[in-house]
């Protein structure tokens, strides 16, 4: 996996998208790392260091595999650069199937009742029929 500056990872995203607009999909995950092995975190807590997380961000389209690693301060300008890059290739997605507004108006409108009970057969067969 090739670990990307956050400007060429957002552009490489761009070309992933722009690839599988037709047919394919492409894969985004975050999580928070601290980029540093358990042994050394467990170090640094022993220590009292504080430990600066990250939040690594990985992209696939199946192909190639990409990520980043974003701190705290870069978070909020990476965030409203991601939506653009999002926004900007949403128009491949399926659009909704929504109901008639007059069918969903009217079923509102009629209040469903509950289905009578029905008394129970008896099992016995009449005495005067034959089977």
């Amino acid at each position: 996996m090739v670990v990307l500056q956050t400007d060429r990872f957002l552009s490489e995203l761009t070309s992933m998208y722009e690839r599988s607009t037709e047919k394919g999909s492409v894969w985004v995950t975050m999580k928070r790392s601290s980029l540093k092995a358990k042994a050394q975190l467990q170090k640094m807590e022993k220590k009292g260091k504080e430990v600066e997380y990250r939040c690594l961000i990985r992209a696939s389209d199946g192909k190639k595999s990409i990520s980043t690693s974003v701190s705290l301060k870069e978070y909020a300008k990476f965030q409203a650069s991601y939506a653009t890059v999002l926004k900007a290739h949403m128009h491949a997605l399926k659009k909704r199937e929504r109901k008639d507004r007059k069918k969903v108006a009217d079923a509102e409108k009629v209040p469903e009742t509950a289905p009578k009970k029905q008394k129970k057969k008896s099992k016995k067969k009449p005495s005067g029929s034959k089977s």
